[in-house]
């Protein structure tokens, strides 16, 4: 007896790819970077601003926190996201 090959024909490629993380990623990268940047705003204009030794208030030294997590990861994932969608552009551009 031999064995029949489980698969004679590839699946074809899905060539519409809507829901591939795009999205969620500007989306959420906007958000994120947005927050970080009312935070540092909040910090400066009325938590009480920082010097270097930091920020002057306990809620500013939060709002200092929330800022340096969110403006970065922000900043990432919404470069990620822009490269990924500037990458879905061009393939299907090339279709």
């Amino acid at each position: 007896m031999t064995a029949r090959p489980t698969n004679r024909f590839p699946a074809e490629p899905n060539l519409s790819q809507p829901d591939d993380g795009t999205r969620q990623l500007l989306q959420w990268g906007a958000w994120i970077l947005g927050s970080g940047i009312l935070a540092a705003v909040l910090l400066v204009t009325v938590l009480g601003g920082f010097s270097p030794t930091g920020a002057s208030t306990n809620t500013g030294w939060f709002a200092l926190i929330i800022a340096l997590m969110c403006i970065p990861f922000g900043g990432l994932l919404l470069a990620l996201g822009v490269a990924k969608w500037f990458r879905n552009r061009r393939l299907a551009r090339l279709r």
